[in-house]
């Protein structure tokens, strides 16, 4: 008896020291995941917007839901994304910037430094130490959409990315059907006029009139929305697979400023501005 005792010792400290190495090696497993996902997750989201640096700084208030004060007086406008509707739906994103930034260390970063004419200096911006880029996360959160101004393929890609995975997530604005606006329903586009906005549909005809290239979406050309691009833009299109004259009959996402010439019109001035969809 004693000697079955002593094995049936033997094998249950076995049997717990099995366990316990097996229960760090998941450990170890899990934390070596855990960096691995961070090495590549941290890196590529600042490395898309990574400009040259413009200073680090605590931020003490947020003044609109795209726009913040550093404690050494300098007012940053976030680059890269646009607002999308007035009023309450401001005000609540400026809640959700003010929840993420104030009290936080943010390091800036930008092509230019320059203030705009109202003094705010325009950066891309990550908080501090988690290197999280705060328009990458708006945009995820569906607070903001992505502006079509950014020159650099890179970024604009990373924040199109981010964009997308609200949009399909139905979360933040995109939870509403008519935050993307449709080709076929100008006079929902015209009231948005002087907004940034997103347009979707099929381009019916392509006609050139003097210096501008015309994508019109309805059959009355005057009434219906139309897209504009400037003779100097067309060169940038063909080059990026997008020469006009092959977008007739396909649908397009544009995005861009709403302007009301009779019918709504969005003018594309870049590449950006204009995304193939499925389905044509």
């Amino acid at each position: 008896m004693d000697t079955n005792h002593w094995r049936e010792q033997r094998v249950v400290h076995a049997l717990n020291i099995a366990r316990k190495y097996q229960r760090l090696l998941l450990a170890a497993i899990a934390v070596a995941a855990a960096t691995l996902l961070a090495t590549a997750a941290g890196p590529a989201s600042a490395a898309g917007c990574a400009f040259e640096p413009q200073g680090e700084g605590i931020v003490t208030a947020v003044t609109d839901g795209r726009s913040f004060r550093l404690q050494d007086g300098r007012e940053i406008r976030l680059a890269g994304i646009e607002p999308v509707a007035p009023d309450e739906a401001a005000a609540a994103r400026g809640h959700t910037l003010a929840r993420m930034l104030i009290g936080r260390e943010v390091r800036l970063r930008g092509e230019d430094d320059m203030p705009d004419r109202y003094g705010r200096q325009t950066a891309f911006v990550w908080l501090l130490p988690s290197e999280t880029m705060v328009q990458a996360e708006l945009l995820a959160l569906g607070e903001a959409m992505a502006s079509a101004t950014v020159a650099d393929k890179e970024c604009a890609a990373t924040l199109l990315a981010a964009e997308a995975t609200a949009r399909e997530a139905k979360r933040g604005i995109w939870a509403d059907p008519s935050a993307i606006k449709n080709a076929e329903s100008p006079g929902a586009i015209l009231a948005g006029t002087g907004r940034f906005a997103l347009v979707e549909g099929k381009v019916l005809s392509v006609r050139q009139a003097g210096t501008t290239t015309y994508l019109n979406f309805g059959r009355n050309w005057t009434q219906g929305f139309a897209v504009t691009i400037p003779r100097r833009a067309l060169a940038g299109f063909a080059a990026a697979g997008l020469e006009p004259k092959s977008l007739e009959n396909k649908r397009i996402r544009v995005r861009g400023f709403v302007e009301a010439r009779k019918g709504p019109r969005i003018e594309a001035l870049q590449q950006g501005q204009i995304e193939l969809l499925g389905g044509n």
